[in-house]
């Protein structure tokens, strides 16, 4: 009978907990109401900045990417102008939201300026990148499509990007080179200029006629449709060496030409020579045995 009593006392005092509870509840939402409507408008008011400003960001982004490809830009660069603007333009947004909340934006301001600072000492390598990056698009070493050699790899470019260029190597491989590389290293572009030339050297037998061979390596640079005129081709002996006499042949091509050309002329060289009976001598050693008697 106790036990039941002080159980109902218990579940009594309960209630009346719950019930001011939930009393006081209601009146603070009710005395605040002003303000959770205030703070409710301010948060969806920051969702909509988030949402229409990354829209805008990306139609201005675009629009600056369609009036700098119809200026005849490089892709490489506008790619990176527009991720460029992209970025920044989102950073204003997300700044604004976090100023429709409530937030100060003088302090949001200066907590980015401290922790970009932070960042940067701990990503150097990245920011090394995009200043790299950077410089590619200033002076401007090679364009979208050029084949070049960067960074210790061979290949056409595809695109500029902020920390880094892509490359298409022969066999269709994409390899991503940090900018840092590519402008801390010797950039080679195959692609600059129209011309180019090529250099062939052709060993043949120390007992081969040397203006018989000339005239028959002219000739069959000459018979090339895509062999430039202008320049002449070089064709000379250039090194005596241990197995042969070497030739050096250097016609000029287009640059789109070089390597069908440069496949061509192997190949006909080698079956001209053959049908002039011009040997081109493996390599070989002469060894002199010297009899000593007991």
């Amino acid at each position: 009978m106790t036990e039941s009593v002080t159980d109902k006392v218990v579940e009594h005092i309960s209630d009346n907990s719950l019930t001011n509870g939930v009393l006081h509840a209601g009146n603070w939402i009710t005395k605040n109401q002003d303000l959770l409507v205030q703070y409710a408008v301010n948060i969806v008011s920051a969702i909509l900045i988030l949402f229409i400003g990354n829209i805008i960001v990306k139609m201005i982004a675009g629009t600056v990417a369609k009036v700098l490809r119809k200026k005849d830009m490089d892709n490489a660069v506008v790619e990176f102008i527009h991720g460029l603007v992209r970025y920044l333009l989102f950073v204003i947004v997300l700044i604004a939201a976090l100023g429709r909340i409530g937030v100060q934006t003088a302090s949001v301001v200066a907590v980015i300026g401290a922790a970009g600072l932070a960042i940067g000492l701990a990503l150097q390598g990245s920011l090394s990148n995009f200043a790299a990056g950077v410089l590619i698009v200033a002076f401007r070493p090679f364009k979208s499509g050029d084949y070049v050699e960067a960074g210790g790899v061979a290949g056409s470019v595809e695109s500029i990007q902020i920390f880094s260029t892509e490359l298409r190597t022969p066999d269709n491989k994409m390899v991503v080179v940090p900018n840092a590389a590519v402008i801390g290293n010797p950039i080679t572009n195959y692609s600059r200029h129209e011309t180019r030339r090529i250099d062939l050297t052709i060993g043949v037998s120390y007992n081969a006629d040397l203006q018989k061979t000339k005239e028959v390596l002219n000739r069959v640079v000459m018979a090339n449709e895509l062999v430039l005129k202008d320049p002449a081709p070089t064709i000379g002996v250039v090194a005596l060496a241990d197995s042969s006499v070497n030739f050096v042949v250097r016609p000029w091509v287009k640059t789109a030409d070089y390597w069908g050309v440069y496949f061509e002329l192997n190949q006909a060289i080698k079956e001209e020579l053959d049908k002039e009976g011009i040997e081109i001598p493996f390599p070989q050693m002469d060894v002199h045995l010297n009899k000593v008697e007991a």
